[in-house]
């Protein structure tokens, strides 16, 4: 019985080393991951994302690769431009692995190798350039960056997608005169602006007093205009007032004269009586008075006939 204890122990025991031996085995590749497997020691496979089996004991996973895009910021390198000023620089890489095997095999150190290949061609790069280039041209110097650190790390399985110059960090002397010229710009471009603002007011100050005095002109000429009117309105009142005035005199002079005539009175008195009217005329404001030639023979007849009738009545 004790014997078949432990064979049966050892069954048991054989099992579960069995058991973990294959659950070993199985290796799940999650997404955006690969895994470099060797063989003995020599390269076998990729396995990309799933489910795979290796063999015990003789198959191992090398390298577990992110495929992922990765970015590394490099701390600041020391660069000297044409001009001889020494500045620093910091950069930042995008870059992502296009090849694991490779990425696994290609280069002992890749993010090192891309820093130390980054630091050697910035400062290619920036020794053909003068200060203000440099720092002027980050879009030119960020293109053949990425040109030539593509070129450089495909043998590795890596692409670099991008590189961006984080900072540009100059000496403190050069940092004091660009501070000291941009206060200056500043400066005069605000001088600019208060000098446009002020042209600006003056020209609209002078546009709303040359306003004004138009429209100021506009209403003088409009109440002058209005005065004229009012007075030819004034003048032609009275003139129409005088003339209706003076024709109805001589209506009622032309009346009475008309029933004189009914009534039989003789040529003289009715000549008596034309005159009589024009005297009335004379009370009014006219300056001339012509009478007809006959009414004046007229008068002399009447002064006649009173010095009779005044003899008449002396007599008497």
């Amino acid at each position: 019985m004790l014997g078949i204890g432990l064979g049966f122990m050892g069954m048991v025991f054989l099992a579960i080393v069995v058991l973990l031996i294959l659950t070993s085995c199985i290796r799940i590749v999650p997404q955006a991951h690969a895994m470099v497997v060797e063989r003995l020691g020599a390269y076998l496979a990729t396995w990309p994302v799933g489910i795979h089996f290796k063999m015990p004991f003789i198959d191992r996973v090398a390298k577990r690769v992110l495929l992922k895009e990765q970015v590394v910021d490099f701390a600041p390198q020391p660069v000297i431009t044409k001009d001889n000023v020494t500045m620093k620089i910091d950069t930042v890489v995008f870059f992502q692995i296009t090849d694991p095997k490779l990425y696994a095999y290609g280069v002992e150190n890749p993010i090192m190798a891309i820093e130390n290949l980054t630091a050697t061609t910035l400062r290619n790069i920036i020794g053909d350039l003068e200060l203000d280039q440099t720092l002027t041209s980050r879009e030119t110097i960020n293109t053949k960056m990425r040109a030539a650190l593509d070129v450089a790390t495909d043998p590795w399985g890596i692409k670099v997608n991008r590189v961006e110059l984080k900072n540009i960090i100059p000496p403190a002397a050069i940092q004091d005169a660009m501070e000291k010229q941009m206060k200056a710009e500043r400066e005069r471009r605000e001088a600019i602006l208060k000098a446009e603002g002020e042209k600006k007011s003056t020209i609209l100050v002078a546009e709303g007093k040359k306003q004004s005095a138009i429209l100021d002109a506009e209403a003088d000429k409009q109440a002058a205009i209005l005065k004229a009117e009012a007075e030819k309105e004034r003048r032609i009142r009275e003139a129409e007032g005088q003339a209706e005035a003076i024709l109805k005199v001589q209506q009622a002079n032309a009346e009475g004269i008309r029933m004189l005539k009914e009534a039989g009175a003789d040529a003289a008195v009715l000549q008596i009586k034309s005159l009589e009217a024009f005297a009335k005329a004379a009370d009014g404001k006219a300056t001339k008075i012509i009478i007809p030639s006959d009414i004046q023979s007229i008068a002399g007849l009447v002064k006649s006939v009173a010095e009779v009738a005044k003899e008449d009545g002396t007599e008497a």
